[in-house]
């Protein structure tokens, strides 16, 4: 068992955070650069207006996304050596959650879009409704309900407790 102190646990929490971002932000800005250049190429005069409306969705999305994925980054310099790293992972932990709503957002509309430019409507609706119901699966129902595998998470009452007697705990 490893002990920490409560500064050293957020510490690797910014930087277990940072991990998970840095991945979901090459994700979505390669969606995004693809979202960019579609309106440039060659059949996307051959739309519907439908089809054009679900790529509006899906380019803000994504700049949503990639907004709120990146956002921690502008906060961590301006917060840059103050001591407020508590503050900074739990800002970056509710941005990161908007974040992949968006990002959720966007790859359902696009993979909507597409294949209803080369689908017939039934099959891409059904295509884009399982691919809805798969990232809802592995990014929110399997997650909240394993939420309890590990140790439970610190309260706000145990974290101003553990501020008042900053000893050392133990990390499995």
């Amino acid at each position: 068992m490893v002990k920490e102190t409560e500064k050293q646990r957020w510490d690797r929490n910014f930087s277990d955070l940072l991990q998970e971002l840095r991945v979901a932000q090459t994700g979505v800005q390669i969606l995004f650069a693809f979202l960019l250049t579609l309106p440039f190429s060659n059949g996307f005069p051959r739309t519907t207006p439908f089809q054009k409306d679900v790529y509006i969705v899906a380019l803000i999305a994504a700049a949503c996304a990639t907004a709120l994925i990146i956002s921690p980054v502008a906060f961590h310099r301006a917060l840059f050596r103050q001591g407020r790293k508590p503050e900074l992972v739990k800002y970056a932990h509710k941005v990161a959650t908007g974040g992949l709503f968006f990002m959720f957002v966007s790859m359902v509309s696009a993979v909507l879009l597409i294949t209803d430019y080369v689908l017939p409507w039934p099959a891409a609706l059904v295509i884009s409704l399982c691919t809805g119901l798969f990232f809802v699966s592995f990014w929110a129902i399997l997650p909240w309900s394993r939420r309890d595998w590990g140790e439970p998470d610190k309260t706000e009452e145990q974290t101003d407790e553990r501020r008042e007697n900053p000893e050392p705990y133990e990390v499995k």
